[in-house]
């Protein structure tokens, strides 16, 4: 863990961040139309008024590392259009190592050393890892290449409005992954990036993960054992607010078996009530008996029932057949569950097989089965203490604190594998909206705001004292 954040410099005079023609047009003539609009034109002209009035503790180096990091914004928007406009969904394979490669141009260029995992073990393209191979503290930075628009969505292509954009993964997640490399770009211009370690890992493979995990998330896990704190950069839900906690998300299936029997002896001593109904109970004390424990959620998502049913668990998908006349003898439920503990996890579990197995129907029994997914991100002293880092840069740069998120609020990620090994915080990349939609969308105006933040953080962290391992 590290120690406390301590300022090592006097407080600067006034500085006042530089912002192109382009921003300085959209705060004094802002789009018309929805509130959030006017919330975002609003927000930055406070941003540009509170940054000249707050006298914050920025040394030399860090002056000259903002000053630069402003600079990034069109090269920034650049790379972005060019990765976006190559279709990365997670089972186009050739397409998420073509964005690999474009990304590993750019980290090459300023001096990282690139490796490419193939994961075509587990059907998925690969991963891209990069190393700098600097002193002190280590530095995880995870982002993802792919998008969950395959090649035959009809959501294809970057399309800017100003300094606003939509297209395919601009806000998940590879406007973050742009964030990563221009904030360790601003870090070489400035002389300062040698002055720490940084691995950077863009998985292939987010959306949709590969199985096993033990498999696909190998390297990821390797490169966490050898670090210091883990930095992931999902799109932010608030400019100020980050991640220090995030809930697991596994799988379960329900199977049900009946008495097939003809429909007017149904609920006879000899048949039985049949598989619907009993999957019926025992999905409704689900309800019953789950709902509204904080942070734990249950979906099913999917379900079969009838006297014959065919089940395609691969793809999400099967077909039944059934007659009102005949009683059913067979239902499969599919679901989620999401946690934000092993414990809680493990605890919900055994609450859902009890359900199924105890107080059944007549005629009928009920099986739990569980798969291993994404594990839970705890909220842990270790990863406040990484947020009080960030929420002091953000003050320094006049920017305004910065609030642990609510992680009843966000889904599964990457940095759930390794906050077990290291202090964690996530969703420090790009603002937007519309994740996962076809009007996902980004909003460039922030850029700046982002690359520059998230530079002098890991800045500031790259001069922290390696953790005792």
């Amino acid at each position: 863990m590290f120690e406390e954040y301590r300022k090592r410099a006097p407080r600067r005079p006034f500085f006042i961040p530089k912002f192109s023609k382009e921003v300085t047009k959209a705060m004094i003539y802002p789009a018309c139309g929805t509130p959030r609009y006017w919330t975002r034109w609003l927000f930055l002209v406070l941003m540009i008024g509170s940054a000249g009035q707050i006298q914050a503790g920025l040394s030399a180096d860090e002056l000259r590392l903002i000053e630069i990091a402003q600079q990034q914004q069109e090269p920034a928007i650049a790379l972005l259009e060019e990765v976006v406009n190559i279709n990365s969904g997670t089972m186009n394979h050739a397409g998420v190592k073509q964005v690999a490669d474009v990304f590993a141009r750019e980290l090459e260029g300023i001096g990282f050393q690139t490796q490419w995992h193939d994961m075509s073990a587990v059907n998925r393209a690969g991963h891209l890892f990069a190393d700098n191979a600097g002193p002190g503290v280590c530095q995880l930075l995870i982002g993802h290449l792919d998008t969950v628009f395959e090649s035959n969505s009809p959501f294809q292509t970057f399309e800017r409005n100003g300094l606003r954009a939509t297209g395919p993964g601009v806000n998940d997640m590879k406007g973050g992954d742009v964030v990563i490399v221009f904030a360790l770009k601003s870090l070489k211009l400035a002389g300062l990036l040698d002055e720490g370690r940084y691995i950077v890992a863009l998985i292939g493979d987010e959306e949709k993960s590969g199985s096993p995990k033990s498999i696909s998330r190998s390297h990821l896990i390797e490169a966490a054992k050898s670090c210091d704190v883990g930095l992931g950069f999902e799109y932010a839900a608030s400019l100020n607010a980050a991640t220090i906690a995030r809930r697991g998300s596994s799988g379960w299936r329900l199977e049900v078996k009946g008495k097939r029997a003809h429909s007017s002896v149904i609920f006879s001593e000899a048949v039985g009530s049949g598989a619907i109904f009993e999957a019926a109970r025992i999905l409704n004390r689900f309800h019953e008996d789950l709902v509204g424990e904080a942070y734990l959620t249950f979906n099913p998502g999917l379900i079969l029932g009838g006297t014959e049913i065919l089940m395609e668990e691969a793809l999400n998908r099967g077909e039944a057949f059934g007659k009102s006349n005949v009683v059913a003898q067979h239902v499969i439920v599919q679901g989620g569950l999401r946690t934000l503990s092993r414990d809680q996890e493990l605890a919900a579990r055994a609450k859902m097989i009890n359900i199924a197995r105890n107080n059944g129907l007549p005629r009928t029994q009920a099986e739990m089965s569980f798969t291993e997914g994404y594990p839970a991100m705890a909220p842990t002293e270790g990863n406040r203490a990484l947020l009080e880092v960030l929420s002091q840069a953000s003050q320094d740069l006049g920017y305004g604190e910065v609030a642990a998120f609510d992680p009843g609020k966000r889904g599964a990620a990457d940095i759930s594998f390794v906050a077990e090994y290291l202090d964690s915080i996530d969703g420090i990349g790009v603002e937007g909206n519309g994740a996962h939609a076809l009007t996902e969308e980004i909003d460039m105006a922030t850029l700046p705001l982002l690359i520059e933040r998230a530079a002098l953080l890991m800045y500031r962290l790259s001069q922290q004292e390696v953790r005792q391992q």
